[in-house]
């Protein structure tokens, strides 16, 4: 292939590698679209900010069966991105895309293959990043974090994050749990941070992903401004407050529970 492209097909992916940078200690961080789109838009943002360059682009017939319009009017099939940035202690490894597998049996798949490249880099550690679906708007997402070992929890959480999540979420589902499980039995330490979001489709998770994203960049010694975020977040403000009136109204209350979250889609 021209201009140091290279093109491979393995399990219905095809794999096209741009460049082949030079990595030191790589810590994969996922991103795809979930609850409030929280790692989305972490990922995403952090890239930018970064400027990560993209080394991996993955297309595959198992993505769903939709084009979607690029910013110059013209239809592009959907894709799954690897972008790095090396940074003074490792390289970070960003995953991110506008897709997730179709189902599960293609989820599973696309897992191993991304594990399988990252063990090809000789990757370290896995990061996942979701949101927690909760049935109003939180003023103040919490921050929740669990993993495949205690050692990856320990070293990751402070003091305002909680790994007492059993009985708040039920499966993480989607790319951001399953790398978790199948990172485990390849004996790669795998961590995910989960921030409470509200459970609706439309929803833009913007303040729980502000938190993800200032717990990640002073974990991982890098400088993210979120001056655009910030902004974007005291838009959303004013809309957020009306939306939580109309849903008093036809929310009925009910009874207290032990957190107000029960569910989890990755």
């Amino acid at each position: 292939m021209g201009n140091g492209e290279e093109h491979t097909k393995k399990m219905s992916f095809e794999i096209k590698k741009i460049s082949s940078p030079k990595l030191k200690d790589p810590i994969l961080i996922e991103g795809l679209p979930g609850m409030g789109n929280v790692g989305k838009i972490t990922v995403d943002f952090m890239v930018e900010e970064l400027r990560a360059k993209k080394f991996i682009e993955i297309k595959s017939n198992t993505f769903p069966n939709s084009v979607f319009v690029n910013e110059k009017n013209l239809i592009e099939l959907p894709k799954i991105e690897l972008f790095y940035k090396n940074t003074k202690n490792n390289s970070l490894i960003f995953l991110c895309g506008d897709i997730q597998p179709l189902d599960e049996k293609n989820c599973y798949k696309f897992c191993d293959e991304i594990l399988n490249i990252f063990q090809g880099l000789k990757g370290k550690e896995v990061i996942t990043i979701g949101g927690i679906g909760l049935p109003q708007i939180p003023e103040k997402p919490k921050l929740f974090t669990t993993g495949n070992d205690k050692e990856i929890i320990k070293k990751y959480k402070t003091n305002h994050i909680s790994s007492n999540i059993y009985g708040v979420v039920g499966p993480i589902v989607g790319v951001s749990g399953l790398l978790l499980g199948l990172s485990k039995e390849r004996k790669i330490p795998a961590i995910s941070f989960l921030a409470e979001t509200f459970s609706h489709p439309s929803y833009i998770g913007l303040k729980g992903a502000k938190k993800v994203m200032q717990t990640l960049s002073k974990a991982l010694s890098v400088e993210v401004d979120t001056t655009d975020l910030d902004k974007e977040i005291r838009e959303m403000s004013n809309e957020e407050q009306n939306i939580s009136k109309e849903l008093k109204k036809f929310i009925p209350k009910l009874p207290m529970q032990k957190e107000p979250g029960t569910n989890y889609i990755g």
